[in-house]
């Protein structure tokens, strides 16, 4: 039994503009998990059969599906509510997959396959195993065109890579086949309305005490199609008529340092699929 188990649900490639960079990204993703500093920890991909995935840390399994492609991926195309449901559906459906793979978790986090962590995680929850959970309240935005980052509050309200929930809270089924599309969509599919589902249970999420995650924004595989770092903090037009929440994003500007890329990138700032010169997806 590991105290915290990352689920990082992988998308159907027929779903990825560029598969071989959502590679590249996975493996930077896995290499960020494997680098906490606490040994209890596992970590679970979920990826359809027949996917072409890269080599993964010690401490990763590979739980395969045969779930077919998100018909409505697209927002273009379907528009942004008929799309988010489907999104919700599709990524739930993996994330109950990796889940109940792992039902003995002490606690449970979902990880976007281009997002970051820090790596004390798992001793944090090592030390906390009664706690309800956390959700991700300071980290840092970051793009690879750039060696700096953003640190930003709020940090869950915009990235899903920001839960951190006990185990028996999930209330898993025992059979995937026993799960209602709502339970998938609500409870695993979606980072903001579990918090509130627990809230009203009586098992509120706290913030964690310290700054969780680095969010990757600005890459053409990302399904909110989020600008660069510097579209998306400080030229975006909901901060422009925001005054003191776009200061806030200048003083968040911070250089890419060697200990913040040693924290949440896993000690390979060098690695191809870091590298601040690499082609953005």
């Amino acid at each position: 039994m590991s105290h915290l188990t990352f689920i990082v649900p992988v998308r159907h490639p027929d779903n990825s503009p560029d598969w071989s960079l959502q590679c590249q990204f996975l493996q930077a993703t896995a290499r960020s998990i494997a680098a906490q500093a606490d040994p209890g920890w596992r970590g679970i991909v979920v990826a359809n059969e027949g996917s072409d995935l890269p080599e993964l840390p010690e401490g990763f399994s590979v739980e395969w599906v045969t779930f077919k492609p998100n018909p409505a991926y697209s927002i273009a195309a379907h528009g942004k509510e008929v799309a988010r449901d489907a999104f919700r559906l599709d990524k739930g459906r993996r994330v109950l997959a990796g889940m109940l793979a792992a039902r003995d978790s002490g606690h449970f986090m979902i990880v976007d396959d281009d997002d970051f962590v820090s790596n004390t995680l798992s001793g944090f929850v090592k030390a906390n195993t009664d706690a309800p959970g956390w959700f991700i309240d300071t980290g840092y935005g970051w793009t690879e065109d750039t060696d700096y980052c953003v640190r930003m509050q709020g940090y869950s309200g915009v990235c899903g890579s920001s839960l951190i929930i006990r185990g028996d809270l999930y209330d898993l089924p025992a059979r995937f086949e026993d799960a209602s599309e709502d339970y998938i969509k609500e409870w695993l599919g979606s980072h903001v309305r579990i918090k509130h589902i627990l809230r009203a249970a009586g098992h509120p999420l706290v913030p964690l005490p310290f700054d969780g995650g680095v969010y990757r924004v600005g890459h053409r595989n990302s399904h909110s199609n989020s600008g660069s770092l510097w579209q998306y903090f400080f030229l975006n037009p909901k901060y422009l008529v925001r005054p003191g929440r776009l200061w806030r994003n200048i003083k968040g500007l911070r250089k890419l340092s060697d200990d913040l890329k040693r924290e949440f990138f896993g000690g390979a700032p060098s690695a191809p699929a870091m590298g601040v010169h690499e082609t953005l997806s």
